[in-house]
């Protein structure tokens, strides 16, 4: 596969660290792109997760030290912190253990995105966002935690059904969250709230990720852009040479026509709402 060039690339939520983390898929991403800057927009690390129980393969170090090799290259890289990973006070303790330099990084807790036409976005992970997160934080945890159950299960079926010989793309997690009709009304509150902040700001869009539900759309005149997340989706939000932006769904390389794309916002609805019929995802965390 010939290697796919971008002006900007943006991903979210690859919780390294974990054992939910596809990260064979992505490291096959970074090898398979390029792009003038790479935004890490949020829980890039669990550091949650790795509080609670140390999982650091091999795999994990590859991803950062591939990060690395870009920015060493040319790639200008802006890393902007999440909730799992708040990395300006702990980054340096976590790379300490695999002997990392950590390299020419941009850190920070948010950021202005200057399209190749003159807009400028918000990119920031969401997590302040998030109402539940900042009032409610220990259910969060719990949700956290409930949503590694499910993706665990998952695994299992899918194992299950790989030696059946079937090819089901049906997942647990997808179908016991698209019942609760409290995921709809959450993540619409989320896309407004940001959406809003950004035409407070002056701004012409936001560039989030947190809840695990990629997405381009438009919300009172303001682009509202979700890259989604590397624990069940393997999606990223690509920004062409030409100013266009798209959601790519690396884990189905055949099918990235269908992926959401900034053509018109006629375009971009019926592609998000495609993607809400098939598949809702809510990732509180």
């Amino acid at each position: 596969m010939a290697t796919a060039h971008y002006r900007s690339v943006f991903i979210s939520d690859v919780h390294l660290g974990t054992r939910d983390c596809r990260v064979e898929l992505l490291l096959d991403f970074l090898r398979e792109t390029e792009c003038e800057t790479l935004y890490l927009v949020g829980d890039i690390l669990d550091f949650w997760q790795l509080k609670r129980s140390w999982f650091w393969p091999e795999a994990h170090s590859t991803v950062i030290q591939k990060i690395l090799r870009k920015s060493r290259h040319g790639t200008k890289v802006v890393y902007v912190e999440g909730n799992h990973d708040p990395v300006r006070t702990f980054l340096d303790k976590i790379l300490e253990r695999g002997a990392i330099h950590f390299g020419d990084l941009e850190i920070a807790r948010e950021w202005i995105h200057k399209g190749i036409d003159g807009r400028r976005f918000l990119v920031v992970h969401g997590d302040a966002f998030d109402l539940c997160l900042q009032t409610l934080p220990m259910l969060t945890r719990f949700g956290d935690w409930g949503y590694s159950l499910l993706l665990r299960i998952n695994l299992l079926l899918c194992a299950v059904n790989r030696l059946l010989g079937r090819t089901s793309r049906w997942s647990l997690s997808r179908a016991v969250k698209k019942r609760v009709k409290k995921v709809t009304r959450f993540i619409g509150e989320y896309e407004g709230i940001l959406a809003a902040s950004a035409r407070a700001r002056g701004l012409d869009g936001v560039v989030c990720g947190h809840i695990h539900y990629p997405a381009i759309l438009e919300r009172n005149g303001v682009l509202y852009l979700n890259t989604g997340d590397w624990v069940e989706h393997g999606s990223a939000l690509v920004e062409h040479d030409s100013g266009r932006f798209e959601v790519v769904f690396w884990g189905d390389k055949s099918d990235l026509s269908d992926a959401g794309s900034m053509d018109s916002p006629d375009v971009v609805e019926t592609a998000i709402s495609q993607r809400e019929e098939e598949d809702p995802i809510l990732q509180l965390s």
